[in-house]
């Protein structure tokens, strides 16, 4: 009776999950994702084979466990990317806190596998890097506390980011890994310059920076080491950046033929921090401008799809994993051409490395899902447009 009267309330009609997700995330960068970890497989058939003969292995076995974790990566990113900035929020301070508390127990029960460094924790024959999980987790947990402090009568954000900067940045040189606590800092700093940091702080924060490289120099005989190798004139070929820098060379345009370099049998590392250069040698720079082209979608249509998002959290944590993931790529690519001191940083979705790519695909994944188009995003276009 009532229907007759007032009629039947409208019942929302809503669109299933799986095509608005396709509708509103960035393809162009879920694509340049898979190109990637597809040229790391490549890669990976003539980097690790040298590596598996030497421990007596099949030859394709660190292609075959790449490709598992790969395809775990990935499975895990397009997860991600489903979810709200709220989820992803909560999932990164989640993340951020185991990732932290493994992080504190590597002096007590990490190992180094010969690096040098205490980075791995071993869990039933696999090797964890828990710095790799930090580096999103951090993200987000800066961005947060940052967001919030822009809030009115909100908490000192900023300020307690920095306290927790100053926790990770200890722990992780206590291992030593200066290489991951530079991207750390990195990305505290481009979350803090967007929103609205000071220029007077921001220069001491790069004294406070400066001032701790000189003291690690002093004090760290490996990454004292790692400078002065850097620093010399002289590049001794018998050493890994005298490997790769050869390769490069060797490689030219179109590189000497698949399967036909030499490097993947010098390079201890070939198949993890120097895997650029294989590629440079094998393929030449063709594909070495393809990679560099491939990164660049990632970070740059991600920064562009957040200049229209009016969330302070999901603009700052956004632009902060983006960054993240380009500079790490950058810094791997810069090492290997001797523009930077060696870091032991791998190339995201290239290197081999379970715990790198799985991070990367969780990286990505936040950062898919913080671009999705959003309506309010629609809308900003709409009236940009009729002004």
């Amino acid at each position: 009776m009532t229907e007759m009267v007032y009629g039947s309330s409208p019942v929302a009609v809503r669109e299933p999950v799986l095509p608005r997700w396709w509708r509103t995330v960035d393809r162009w960068t879920m694509c340049s994702v898979f190109m990637l970890f597809g040229i790391g497989l490549l890669l990976g058939l003539a980097a690790s084979v040298p590596l598996a003969s030497r421990n007596e292995l099949n030859q394709f076995f660190y292609v075959q466990r790449q490709t598992i974790f790969g395809c775990i990566a990935l499975v895990v990113m397009l997860a991600i990317s489903t979810l709200s900035p709220s989820v992803v929020r909560r999932l990164g301070i989640l993340g951020f806190v185991i990732a932290l508390i493994l992080v504190m127990a590597l002096p007590f029960v990490g190992q180094d596998h010969g690096k040098g460094a205490i980075r791995w924790l071993s869990l039933g024959g696999f090797s964890l890097q828990p710095s790799e999980f930090l580096k999103p987790g951090f993200v987000i947990v800066t961005a947060w506390m940052m967001a919030a402090a822009q809030d009115i009568n909100g908490p000192p954000g900023k300020l307690i980011s920095f306290g927790i900067l100053g926790l990770v940045v200890g722990f992780l040189s206590m291992q030593p890994d200066f290489g991951q606590s530079a991207l750390i800092v990195f990305s505290w700093g481009v979350i803090y310059f967007i929103a609205g940091a000071p220029m007077v702080l921001i220069g001491s924060v790069i004294g406070i920076v400066a001032f701790g490289g000189f003291t690690a120099y002093g004090a760290s005989e490996h990454f004292a080491r790692r400078i002065d190798g850097f620093l010399s004139p002289d590049v001794d070929p018998r050493t890994q950046l005298g490997y790769a820098a050869n390769a490069i060379q060797e490689g030219g345009f179109f590189g000497v033929g698949v399967g036909e370099g030499q490097v993947k049998w010098s390079l201890p590392d070939a198949h993890t921090d120097f895997i650029i250069a294989v590629a440079a040698e094998e393929y030449g720079l063709v594909l070495v401008l393809v990679i560099l082209a491939l990164f660049g979608i990632v970070v740059v249509r991600s920064l562009v799809r957040l200049t229209a998002e009016r969330d302070t959290f999901t603009r700052l944590a956004g632009s902060g994993l983006a960054c993240i993931f380009g500079v790490q790529a950058m810094i791997n690519m810069g090492v290997a051409v001797r523009l930077l001191p060696a870091k032991g940083m791998t190339l995201p979705f290239v290197s081999y490395g379970g715990s790198s790519i799985i991070a990367a695909g969780i990286t990505v994944g936040m950062l898919l899902a913080l671009t999705r188009t959003r309506p309010r995003d629609r809308m900003a276009e709409l009236f940009g447009r009729r002004r």
